[in-house]
């Protein structure tokens, strides 16, 4: 059986793409977590991949570490993870790869954090243009869609690398027009996410400099 290391749930961003994929996938894998930002839990990571960030995959002797990483393998062994028309296949690879690499502005200034609820936080003009970026991608992907669902229709590995910005959105009442607003409530309405949120509430550590907004 594969197992998984992530991160805290309420906070590690990363942890949940992968994680989403693997549970979307329907195989059998287990959980390592390490709580980050305690005494020694690089040490922890580092015992799984010199990379020293989670999430880690280890498959047997294979170690794959790298959330689209991750979510690509896993694609290879479960067909479906990625849309099934090649069109729809190279923009959902097209508009991860822009959510794995950018968006820095947005990172920095809502920072994951499930359990945050009613935050607010000022707009600066690079977070603006990063919100308007994500709601102008989604509208894209979605004005393509015959009905309300995932980015290309069925949920697919696209869906799991904008989760945390779902939460993300969510937790800083971010305003977003109405199909990407209809688009985050179908995201938080997935069993898999109400999961993960659920798991999310239960944990006791609080990172602090991750506790944005008033």
């Amino acid at each position: 059986m594969m197992t998984l290391v992530i991160g805290n749930r309420n906070y590690s961003s990363w942890s949940l793409r992968a994680w989403l994929v693997l549970r979307h996938s329907g195989m059998d894998f287990e959980e390592k977590c390490i709580a980050l930002d305690t005494p020694g839990y690089r040490d922890q990571i580092y015992r799984f991949s010199d990379a020293g960030r989670v999430p880690v995959l280890i498959d047997g002797e294979l170690t794959v570490w790298d959330s689209l990483a991750i979510a690509e393998y896993v694609a290879e062994k479960v067909p479906g993870l990625w849309p099934e028309n090649a069109l729809d296949r190279a923009l959902a690879r097209a508009v991860s790869a822009e959510m794995h690499s950018g968006f820095m502005a947005l990172r920095q200034a809502l920072p994951m954090n499930c359990r945050a609820q009613d935050r607010k936080v000022a707009l600066s003009n690079e977070l603006a243009n990063d919100i308007s970026r994500i709601d102008r991608l989604w509208n894209e992907c979605l004005q393509r869609q015959p009905r309300m669902g995932g980015l290309f229709g069925e949920w697919s590995i696209a869906d799991a690398m904008f989760a945390p910005v779902v939460f993300r959105f969510d937790s800083y009442n971010i305003q977003l027009s109405e199909l990407s607003q209809r688009y985050v409530e179908w995201q938080l309405e997935d069993a898999n996410m109400q999961e993960w949120l659920r798991m999310a509430t239960e944990e006791s550590e609080v990172i602090e400099r991750e506790e944005i907004g008033l």
